[in-house]
């Protein structure tokens, strides 16, 4: 595999009253330019954390993160991230949160009129044109991430990282933005981190689905290559037996292999603290 971007022994410990808390451990991970991952386990496993170790907002305690083997150890606009929470400036308009990004990235190397088209080509590309005036209070949610995915899409990144981005969406918004993403990926060949509770959305949209242990020192458990050609029509995968099979295999880990590998480090630790003392036979006597 292409090893553009590259994760090799991450770890990382959070400060804590007891002591330093250990959230991820040797979380290593090989992702291809253009491929789209998405990352998914139960709650505080860290998917977050991972993810943004890739943006740069943490720094492992151990190990590190390579793109195109440079190190990542800094925010940088090469790594653009949509969030759950589309954070838009409200007193701006849809354009002008996207100009705030254009501006940041472009505004030396592309004249007043070019980085105007690259805007208005980036809203198009979300559907968004229509209300590139409109205030973030004046539009939808699903129209706020739109945004919000345009803005990161405008800063021309080399890894596109998304948290739950449609995770406080109704199941019909949903629905139309992964639509949206899956479009977005095949023209632009984007490289996509996602990560997600949803398993449907986890297989409909990606290459590789990355499943990851329950935390205290989480780290990655399996890894499913969804093979599924594209372009992908949900209605017709829904009666499709390998999304199907896809999708058992998920589950199964998150609900039933996932348990087994926490019986297994819990039987490990039982019997350390069940031996009993040796008395010398002396002493005995």
């Amino acid at each position: 595999m292409n090893k553009y971007l590259q994760l090799s022994e991450v770890c990382i410990d959070f400060p804590t009253p007891k002591g330093p808390f250990r959230a991820l451990d040797k979380v290593n991970l090989n992702i291809a330019k253009g491929e789209f991952v998405s990352l998914i386990g139960h709650s505080g496993c860290g998917k977050s954390t991972v993810l943004n170790i890739v943006a740069g907002l943490h720094l492992a305690t151990g190990g590190g993160v390579l793109l195109e083997d440079r190190e990542v150890n800094a925010p940088g606009p090469e790594r653009a991230v949509v969030f759950q929470n589309h954070s838009l400036l409200p007193w701006l308009s849809a354009y002008q949160n996207v100009e705030l990004a254009v501006k940041q990235v472009f505004r030396r190397t592309k004249s007043k009129a070019e980085m105007r088209d690259w805007i208005i080509h980036n809203l198009e590309l979300v559907h968004m044109t229509h209300a590139m005036d409109k205030r973030p209070d004046e539009i939808s949610g699903g129209m706020k991430q739109r945004v919000g995915i345009a803005r990161a899409l405008a800063m021309e990144p080399k890894v596109l990282l998304m948290d739950e981005p449609f995770g406080a969406l109704d199941a019909l918004t949903r629905a139309h933005l992964q639509d949206s993403l899956m479009e977005i990926h095949a023209d632009l060949g984007n490289t996509v981190i996602m990560i997600t509770h949803d398993v449907d959305e986890a297989v409909l949209l990606s290459d590789r689905i990355v499943m990851m242990t329950n935390g205290p020192a989480a780290t990655i458990g399996e890894i499913l290559q969804i093979d599924l050609a594209r372009p992908r029509k949900r209605v017709e995968l829904a009666g499709d037996a390998r999304y199907n099979h896809f999708r058992k295999e998920v589950l199964a880990f998150l609900y039933e292999r996932q348990r087994k590998v926490e019986d297994i480090g819990a039987q490990k630790k039982a019997p350390e603290a069940a031996t009993p003392t040796k008395v010398p036979l002396a002493k005995q006597a």
